[in-house]
């Protein structure tokens, strides 16, 4: 265990309270036993905030189930892991009643050993559900912030990576959230493809919210990282807006002047602190004021690009930031799903469902579209031998 966990056991067996108390306590956990009173008291139960529930299910009673599905409808309790222990003779007759209202169950009597176990698993579960982005279901500022904190602590070489998407709220307010989403979207899918590709297997990807991602990794590989997803994000995301904006290169917006901007298209900005023996943060907020300097330099110029911050120069300009320009070769690639849709292959709400779930599965395009029964495997092929993707863009392919 990370830290002192607090679990709350709810069972009129005294042998057993006494039997799991005993074992917990030795584990280190903080242990709070309570009786049937305590069962229908939602109020106590919140006072205690207990890590995890465990509930004795006498004989699988309706009245037990029910309150366990109290629990998980109480905003105060609802992220609150709940294990039912629940005789087996019982078990098959209350099997959906016990699929409604809890995270998991245990034939009683319960091998202590193995409930704990159920514990853990449960808890870093909880802990995922309630600190990961609803939208991305990637982890969250909370769990970004406690790796930072355990990689300063442990004096481990890393490189902190801050990725801001530029323009997201003038497209946004011109294209709508729903639109704004599947930018967010795709951008995860992207980074989170290009760390498994070209990161390590310990590198951490974190969706803070909004259009902020950050990512850790190490200092020997953030360069090559930075440079291929730049690279992804400024061939895909433009198909994101119509052809005409697409063409023109930027929206056309209206202030509350009625004065006429022209915005470009999105870029991104990441700004990179890599952190080594010599460089000597005490903690997590020194690490985000560099990033924040180096932030809003990289704001204030155009076009994608990344900078790490380099600590020999005398001010931000000297640090020569990466910007990522367009050749030509990028202007002749296509993304597939663009080029069904061109050729009238797929629908545009058939392509919206099957990126739908690219996105959030990692499943290769075109696989999606064929299991859908959106595409025949001929025309995969066919759209597949359309595409004139230059070599060095082999990181984006099937990526859309």
């Amino acid at each position: 265990m990370d830290a002192v966990s607090k679990i709350l056991i709810i069972s009129s067996d005294e042998k057993l309270k006494d039997t799991l108390n005993f074992c917990f306590d030795g584990w280190g956990y903080e242990v709070f036993l309570g009786d049937v009173s305590v069962k229908y008291d939602l109020d106590v139960i919140k006072r205690i905030s207990p890590d995890a529930i465990i509930i004795d299910v006498q004989s699988a009673r309706k009245e037990d189930l029910d309150f366990c599905q109290i629990l998980k409808n109480d905003f105060g309790t609802t992220f609150i892991p709940l294990i039912t222990l629940i005789n087996k003779r019982q078990l098959r007759s209350q099997l959906l009643s016990l699929k409604q209202g809890i995270d998991d169950y245990l034939i009683k009597p319960p091998d202590p050993l193995d409930l704990r176990v159920r514990i853990e698993i449960a808890t870093r579960r909880a802990r995922h559900s309630i600190y990961a982005n609803s939208l991305t279901g990637l982890p969250g500022g909370k769990m970004l912030e406690e790796i930072l904190n355990e990689k300063l602590k442990t004096k481990s070489e890393f490189s902190f990576c801050y990725l801001d998407v530029d323009n997201f709220k003038s497209f946004n307010d011109v294209y709508g959230y729903l639109k704004g989403d599947k930018v967010i979207l795709q951008t995860a899918h992207m980074l989170t493809t290009v760390l498994k590709k070209l990161g390590n297997k310990t590198d951490f990807v974190s969706h803070i919210g909004g259009d902020d991602f950050a990512f850790i990794t190490t200092p020997g590989k953030y360069e090559q990282i930075c440079h291929h997803f730049i690279q992804m994000f400024d061939n895909i995301i433009p198909f994101h807006y119509s052809l005409d904006d697409r063409k023109q290169g930027y929206l056309v917006t209206h202030d509350r002047t009625r004065k006429i901007n022209r915005i470009p298209l999105m870029s991104v900005s990441i700004a990179v602190v890599n952190v080594d023996g010599s460089y000597n943060f005490k903690n997590t907020i020194e690490v985000n004021e560099k990033i924040a300097e180096i932030k809003r330099y990289l704001k204030s110029l155009p076009e994608s690009k990344f900078m790490p911050d380099r600590r020999s120069a005398k001010s931000m300009a000297a640090n020569f930031p990466h910007v990522h320009k367009k050749d030509n070769d990028q202007s002749l690639y296509q993304p597939l799903g663009q080029i069904l849709l061109e050729g009238k292959t797929i629908t545009y709400e058939q392509l919206e469902e099957a990126l739908s779930i690219h996105w959030q599965r990692g499943i290769a395009l075109g696989e999606v579209l064929k299991d859908l029964g959106f595409l025949s495997d001929e025309r995969l092929k066919e759209a597949l031998a359309a595409q004139k993707v230059n070599f060095s863009y082999t990181v984006i392919e099937n990526s859309n």
